[in-house]
């Protein structure tokens, strides 16, 4: 990421390999950087993000519900977004007795919008619009075929796409833009932020080993663990998640396992797990200029990730749409869509702002849209590829590059 150098990356450059079974720990100055995410005081684990495993799994079943023409109802997709503890919205009653739910922590960081209270508004809005535009426009034309200025259906024998008149599809925009808006600002503009981690008084207490009453973990370190569980949440094992990577979740969990797949980016599971690793180590040591370097190569990562599967994405899209394939171009533009607006909370590590400005977010997807009266059926390969050389021009990687991963 060659326009993102900062020299608290130079903390990650000490942690040695620790992923022997016969050598578990690793020592690192004062620290113990155990071989996986294994965090105790005395004999009890302080590792909990039970808060984040629900809101994916919540989040899961919305997805699944943008396609139940059988069952869903606005009410009933909204509710779910919104639920209301006791709410009988999903079909786990662990998630229907929950207090949590995923539209109060969408675009909710405290570094983004805790003093942006009309953007935060307006992107909870638009996750509302793709919800009502799903129900009132795809539904009633779901068996209809679709056609510019018409939503429908668009099937090729193997898949069927459900566009909006535009050729949007609904439920990937939403999911695309779920890992912007609530995964990412979460984790690198909240949990992994000095304004979070450092507030009142949490750096005494953890100096001190004070924990959170009835619980074994301090508050830094719990802030820290809601970070990792965003990505690693529902992982078959969170200790050491990256054994399968990419298939744990459909958001933030599978496109770092996706990159990672690349061989342009085969090592950015393991920087991101190490740096997760390192820098909850560094709480424990109270080494919190070591922790801030772990969590600058976090928030770097991690905001690559976004940017790769946006070009990838909006390339692929172009790709399909110049040999006719509507459905699969459809498809692959509005996961792209969805991965640049997520591009809104991704985070300079040097400057802790956006990479992309919220004018220049907004001028991208306006412009996937304005090539002509119809959005995507009318989108031109130039728009495409001055969008994709936009983004890949932040980072240390070409379009190229971005576009070869699978």
């Amino acid at each position: 990421m060659k326009k993102l150098f900062f020299t608290a990356i130079i903390g990650s450059l000490i942690l040695a390999s620790c992923s022997s079974d016969d050598d578990p720990i690793t020592e690192t100055s004062n620290l113990e950087v155990p071989a996986n995410y294994t965090f105790e005081r005395n004999g009890q684990s302080t590792v909990d993000f039970s808060g984040q495993t629900t809101r994916i799994l919540m989040a899961e079943e919305i997805l699944n519900a943008f396609t139940d023409f059988e069952n869903t109802t606005e009410v009933s997709l909204q509710a779910m977004y919104a639920h209301q503890q006791g709410n009988s919205d999903f079909s786990d009653n662990v998630l229907n007795s929950s207090d949590k739910n995923v539209r109060s922590k969408t675009a909710a960081s405290q570094d983004y919008f805790s003093a942006n209270a009309t953007e935060a508004a307006a992107i909870k809005a638009l996750f509302d619009s793709y919800i009502s535009g799903q129900v009132n426009e795809v539904f009633p034309n779901k068996d209809v075929l679709a056609a510019a200025g018409s939503a429908g259906q668009l099937a090729d024998g193997t898949k069927t796409r459900y566009v909006n008149a535009n050729g949007l599809v609904y439920k990937q925009i939403f999911a695309k833009s779920l890992i912007g808006a609530l995964m990412a600002d979460q984790m690198l503009n909240n949990y992994l932020s000095p304004a979070v981690l450092d507030a009142d008084n949490k750096v005494a207490d953890n100096d001190n080993g004070i924990t959170e009453e009835g619980e074994a973990f301090t508050t830094m370190e719990h802030n820290w663990d809601e970070a990792y569980g965003y990505l690693y949440g529902t992982s078959v094992e969170p200790a050491s998640p990256n054994t399968t990577i990419g298939s744990d979740d459909s958001f933030l969990n599978d496109y770092v396992g996706t990159v990672n797949g690349d061989p342009d980016f085969s090592t950015i599971a393991a920087d991101i797990f190490d740096a997760f690793k390192l820098g909850r180590a560094a709480i424990v040591a109270k080494d919190y200029a070591l922790r801030d370097a772990q969590a600058a190569i976090i928030q770097q990562k991690i905001s690559e990730v976004i940017a790769i599967r946006s070009v990838y994405y909006l390339q692929q899209g172009k790709d399909l749409l110049a040999i006719g394939d509507f459905g699969a171009a459809f498809q692959n533009l509005s996961e792209g869509y969805g991965f640049v607006f997520s591009l809104r909370f991704t985070r300079n590590p040097d400057t802790g702002t956006s990479l992309f400005s919220k004018s220049e977010v907004d001028g991208f997807t306006s412009d996937l849209l304005a090539d002509g009266p119809n959005g995507f059926w009318d989108l031109q390969p130039s728009t495409v590829d001055g969008i994709s050389e936009a983004i890949a021009a932040k980072f240390d990687f070409t379009v190229t590059e971005a576009a070869s991963a699978n």
